[in-house]
């Protein structure tokens, strides 16, 4: 069974920082539960064993064994694991979705041989079944870290492999977009891009909607499908991730710390910190110093 040869292959290469010996390739290896706030990244998610639970505003992706997550942009997002059972953590593979490959893969292809886009707005985030044919690619890419010599030639070609899995299956037409430099997931992500580089500064909807070529009904709408918030909220949501970093290494400075995010107002910045993170700026700084756990974004 695909799934266990997936299990045995992730124990066995899982390290602490997650990464492997194949670039773009990460193992997760959880036996820790705790609600974490992150960034999404923009990644291809199996999970082997276990399943997790993802949060983006409102909306709520719940994936588990046998399944994928697809994050087509980089999102603030809080997850949270369930563990299969006891001495029994979560399992999972990671693969970081690179625009230029998805686009590479599609030039080859040409415009007969993969799925159409469909008219309606993109999906920031998504969850299917796993097919056999993608878990089989999976499970090979994984057995080349035990094949040091083959790894270097093979490893791209399978990758390769999965990713065309991911552009021919269920939604693949969310997947395609990633590789099209005119398609509205572009013209999000790019816009999101900028909002990420100047999110401590004021900006009005309408001169980021031109920035990214789009009309302003038309990126509001796309944005909003994405993101599951508005642009004022997505740059809310950086605002109070950097303060979360910014105060694991400043704790006793909470005002400069919300003043260099963007907020000129402290009880504001507390206000909707704690609401974001659950604990006020002060003592959230706190417990993350005494925190030693690390978060990969959505991976399992």
């Amino acid at each position: 069974m695909p799934l266990e040869e997936l299990r045995s292959l992730l124990t066995r290469h899982a390290r602490p920082d997650w990464t492997t010996a194949i670039d773009g390739v990460l193992i997760s290896k959880v036996d820790w539960s705790d609600p974490t706030p992150s960034m999404s990244g923009t990644v291809l998610a199996v999970i082997a064993q276990g399943s997790k639970r993802l949060a983006l505003r409102d909306r709520v992706y719940e994936y588990g064994a046998g399944q994928y997550l697809v994050a087509s942009v980089d999102l603030p997002v809080s997850g949270q694991f369930t563990l299969a059972g006891p001495e029994q953590p979560a399992l999972g593979f990671g693969l970081v979705l690179e625009p230029p490959a998805v686009a590479e893969l599609l030039l080859q292809a040409g415009p007969g041989d993969t799925p159409r886009t469909g008219g309606g707005a993109p999906s920031g985030i998504f969850v299917s079944d796993a097919p056999a044919a993608l878990l089989d690619a999976v499970v090979r890419l994984l057995r080349l870290l035990d094949e040091p010599r083959d790894r270097a030639v093979l490893a791209p070609l399978v990758t390769r492999e999965v990713l065309w899995r991911l552009i021919t299956g269920d939604q693949g037409a969310t997947v395609r977009q990633l590789g099209l430099a005119d398609s509205s997931l572009s013209h999000v992500s790019r816009a999101m891009g900028w909002i990420r580089e100047h999110y401590a500064d004021p900006f009005r909807v309408e001169d980021v909607a031109r920035m990214s070529g789009m009309s302003v009904s038309a990126f509001y709408r796309n944005f909003q499908a994405v993101t599951a918030m508005s642009p004022i909220q997505f740059q809310k949501q950086i605002r109070l991730q950097e303060a979360r970093l910014l105060l694991a290494t400043h704790p006793g400075d909470v005002t400069g710390v919300g003043q260099r995010v963007g907020y000129d107002n402290p009880s504001q910045f507390s206000r909707e910190y704690r609401r974001q993170f659950g604990a006020p700026p002060s003592k959230d700084a706190v417990r993350l110093r005494r925190a030693v756990r690390t978060s990969s974004g959505v991976l399992p």
